[in-house]
């Protein structure tokens, strides 16, 4: 353990260190990181003889038994930085090449940093990464390890904390501590509540969190007198530390000013600046605790036992059933393979049918409410922690998730995306809860996978191969029944398509997924009453997509006509004209067919031919 006087000068080092690493980048949050240097440093450094507050394996930090620390006011990376150089991890000379090209130690943290589970700097989605990794650590441990969040103040204006309030309260995650760094300075202006300590309190508390309030976030005695507060609590609630500090404290240039957000101190004026911090010693390391041995926990439902086995749906050609209904009965049987599956719903899991995966293994799903945000940020937090989970909502509910699963790409996430009720044939309930954009949105990710089946079989294979594949994938599904049309022998790999139709007569190649599939086949067989012939190829994956496939038939026609139930921009019509790029092959014909119109309430059917995406409109289009 650290005396006193040695967290002091602690401190006294990670100042130092936020400064010169600042002020040698030419950029950076200094004033926001200084701010938050006594809750971090006695975090880090202080706690009782028989160990600190937080415990990690610096030499694996990758170990489940860590206590995990989440910088959700992720600008504020330099305390992060100079925290762990003040333990000995990182050099001077890493330090001082802060936001560098070449340097892990990017301007808001990420995973290339080995002591950084998840990227940050979007503001408000900390506390639910937090959550998930709870929650994950729970499954694993009788006694948990402990995960803390430091936020700060401007980012609980954000919607999604009170979406993470809620959840962890209802979830009872004890092991769960927030710290919030209220320096009362925003980016432009003050804050909301500036220094109002006891509303942050009353409405934490309303949550049903523990709450400890620090009246001075720069007294190490009192921030260690609350942290040995929060870690005290046995009453299975979370808890959240609200600490009043100074934005720039330490630093008369900035300390509690405006106008200096994101601002170092300029190289002329540092020499002043390092004088007001006095003698630092700066070979001084301070001790961070090894972990815990935690023991194991036992699970005694939702293993694959016995009592849970499942056996394979077998479909039967022209069965009608949803897709939405197969993805369903595919989650629960993978789930009964796969013991480290989890399933997360935003509270409609009777339409997007996750609930035959919680009514099997209760254990391993958690209920996120209508609280889409939130939902996918616990997801992330639960596959840092070795889970693989599955997030399902309505496909427009889903795109109001769009930054949350952009920053999980930056955090490597292996993270599986269900977005049912796609598309205009979601039907009467009218378009607010028509997926039209998903695609647009998940394609435009990087290293995305996008798959959308067309039938219960595609459904229960490719449901398979997203537990096989690492990354962000992203698996759309319908309402309405559609006709089983594929064989149970047949396989789904991922980047593969299927040639339904072809001979040497097409007037057309026809590239359709999903519900489209099946309006391409009724017009194919209308036509061949005419003796006209077209290809017919579902793209069920479209993002890797079948590039080849496409540019055999595009070639060997010349007319390609495309037909998606989604909006005209980067969905299917966008992904094949990139394929025939990529390929280089040039058509005499190209037809898109999808939603250009506004969509109103009406059947499917109805739906699909006002938007001219039918069996009829397909007929038109080789026709013309």
């Amino acid at each position: 353990m650290n005396s006193d006087n040695n967290l002091e000068e602690l401190c006294k080092l990670v100042r130092h260190n936020i400064i010169t690493s600042t002020t040698e980048a030419g950029s950076g949050h200094a004033s926001s990181a200084l701010s938050g240097v006594e809750l971090g440093t006695v975090l880090f450094f202080g706690g009782p003889p028989a160990g600190g507050f937080f415990r990690q394996d610096l030499k694996n930090p990758n170990s489940l038994e860590n206590d995990r620390f989440i910088l959700s006011k992720g600008h504020a990376s330099p305390l992060l930085y100079s925290l762990y150089q003040a333990a000995g991890v990182v050099t001077r000379d890493e330090l001082m090449k802060l936001r560098k090209f070449d340097s892990p130690l990017q301007g808001h943290p990420t995973p290339e940093f080995p002591y950084v589970d998840v990227t940050t700097g979007s503001l408000g989605q900390g506390l639910s990464v937090g959550l998930g990794m709870t929650l994950g650590l729970r499954r694993k441990f009788k006694n948990p390890p402990n995960v803390f969040v430091l936020l700060g103040d401007s980012e609980f204006a954000e919607g999604q904390i009170y979406e993470a309030l809620q959840v962890a309260s209802f979830y009872k995650t004890s092991n769960l501590i927030g710290i919030l760094d209220v320096n009362r300075l925003g980016q432009s202006r003050e804050t909301m509540l500036g220094w109002d300590l006891q509303t942050y309190e009353k409405r934490v508390s309303s949550f049903g969190w523990n709450t400890v309030v620090i009246e001075d976030g720069h007294n190490t005695d009192k921030v260690t007198e609350a942290y040995q507060k929060a870690l005290a609590f046995k009453n299975e609630r979370p808890t959240m530390v609200i600490a009043k500090t100074v934005k720039g404290k330490g630093i008369s240039l900035f300390e509690n000013k405006d106008g200096w957000h994101g601002k170092p101190v300029p190289k002329n004026q540092l020499n002043d600046a390092l004088k007001e911090l006095g003698e630092v010693d700066l070979k001084l390391k301070g001790g961070i605790p090894l972990p815990k041995k935690h023991e194991a926990a036992i699970h005694l439902e939702g293993e694959g036992s016995e009592g849970n086995s499942l056996e394979k749906k077998d479909y039967e050609i022209g069965q009608e059933i949803s897709t939405r209904q197969a993805y369903g009965d595919a989650l629960a049987l993978v789930g009964q393979i796969n013991p480290n599956l989890i399933s997360l719903d935003g509270e409609v899991s009777n339409s997007t049918f996750s609930e035959k995966f919680r009514v099997t293994f209760p254990d391993r799903y958690f209920e996120m409410f209508i609280a889409e945000q939130n939902m996918i940020s616990v997801a992330v937090g639960l596959q840092a922690v070795g889970y693989v989970p599955f997030a399902s909502t309505f496909a427009s509910f889903l795109t109001r998730t769009f930054d949350q699963i952009r920053m999980a790409r930056y955090s490597n996430a292996n993270l599986k995306l269900i977005g049912s009720h796609s598309g205009v044939s979601m039907g009467q309930d009218g378009p607010s809860q028509m997926g039209l954009e998903d695609l647009a949105m998940t394609l435009v990710i990087p290293n995305s996978t996008v798959l959308v089946p067309s039938d219960a079989v595609s459904v229960s294979k490719l449901v398979e191969e997203m537990t096989k594949k690492e990354g962000i994938i992203y698996l759309r599904t319908m309402r309405s029944p559609t006709p089983v049309i594929y064989k149970q022998d047949e396989e789904f790999p991922i980047g593969g398509s299927k040639v339904l139709a072809e001979s040497e007569s097409d007037l057309a190649v026809v590239f359709v997924m999903g519900v489209t599939v099946h309006e391409a086949l009724r017009a194919k067989k209308a036509l061949s009453k005419e003796n006209l012939s077209v290809a017919v190829v579902d793209l069920y994956s479209v993002k890797p997509m079948d590039a080849e496939t496409v540019a055999r038939l595009a070639k060997k026609s010349k007319k390609v006509i495309v037909v998606e139930d989604h909006y005209p921009y980067n969905g299917l019509g966008d992904a094949v004209l990139s394929a025939l790029v990529e390929k280089n092959v040039q058509v005499d014909k190209y037809v898109h067919l999808c939603v250009a119109k506004p969509p109103r309430s009406g059947t499917p059917e109805e739906l699909r031919a006002y938007e001219e995406i039918d069996a009829a409109a397909i007929v038109k289009a080789v026709k013309s």
